[in-house]
């Protein structure tokens, strides 16, 4: 997989899944451009290892304008974008009735509308390129509902639909629009929920155990790594007619 030449945007990029497929991104040689809080330094020095270009941006996703100032970055600091991995999700648990409402706007703001608003951005310059690759990271919950998790799950259904919409719109372009739908992986947002069996009294171990049992016929976490290989091929010439799809991998997970 050649990625020389092409510059990608992964959001929530500082850690975990789209730490992941950053690093894959990389190490095929495309520049890459990473989005997130907290510490950045560890993934830089991950991406500088890979070789090639990158940058970043710490736009909160819930502000339009911060957006517009990232996708004017990587247009000023690296000629535009080529491939758009919209990664970035938060979390929060709780029954429908007492879901606070700042919690929700926020998690529809980051889960869904940011990736409405990367893509409005990019889709001009990678129609005029006539190349151009969309992922939305939209989760197994894209396609499939669990309690306690309304706006987590409204906003990747809507990823889901948002992803047929832009692959229609692109498809007699050569840009692709397609979901990728993970089930569990251990990310610092998977990680709370085992705390939260610790804190209710599974030791350890016994809580990814039982989380995973619950869900994942497979018993083993979905990698980060994966999710890159399966990006490098959607970018791939094998990957030009995957149009429109929300692709689980998800250790069986949707197959029950």
């Amino acid at each position: 997989m050649n990625l020389n030449g092409k510059t990608a945007l992964v959001t929530g990029s500082t850690s975990g899944i789209g730490l992941g497929i950053a690093q894959s991104l990389a190490q095929a040689g495309a520049s890459v451009v990473l989005n997130g809080f907290g510490d950045v330094a560890p993934a830089r020095a991950l991406l500088a290892a890979s070789g090639g270009r990158h940058g970043y941006h710490d736009a909160d996703l819930r502000d339009v304008s911060q957006i517009e100032a990232m996708m004017r970055y990587t247009q000023d600091a690296f000629g535009g974008v080529d491939i758009v991995v919209n990664n970035a999700g938060i979390q929060h648990l709780a029954e429908v009735e007492h879901f606070p409402v700042a919690k929700w706007d926020d998690i529809l703001a980051i889960n869904l509308s940011s990736a409405f608003h990367t893509s409005r951005l990019a889709l001009a310059q990678m129609k005029a390129r006539n190349w151009g690759r969309i992922i939305n990271i939209a989760s197994v919950h894209g396609l499939v509902g669990s309690k306690e998790k309304a706006a987590y799950v409204a906003a990747k259904h809507g990823l889901v639909g948002l992803t047929k919409v832009i692959a229609l719109e692109t498809a007699q372009t050569g840009v692709t629009c397609n979901a990728l739908c993970p089930g569990w992986v251990l990310t610092p947002l998977v990680q709370q929920q085992i705390d939260r069996r610790i804190t209710a009294g599974d030791d350890p171990q016994q809580a990814r155990d039982d989380l995973l049992a619950e869900k994942q016929p497979s018993r083993q976490f979905v990698t980060p790594e994966q999710l890159g290989s399966l990006t490098l091929f959607l970018c791939s010439e094998a990957g030009e007619q995957v149009r429109g799809v929300a692709w689980n991998m998800d250790g069986g997970w949707v197959a029950q």
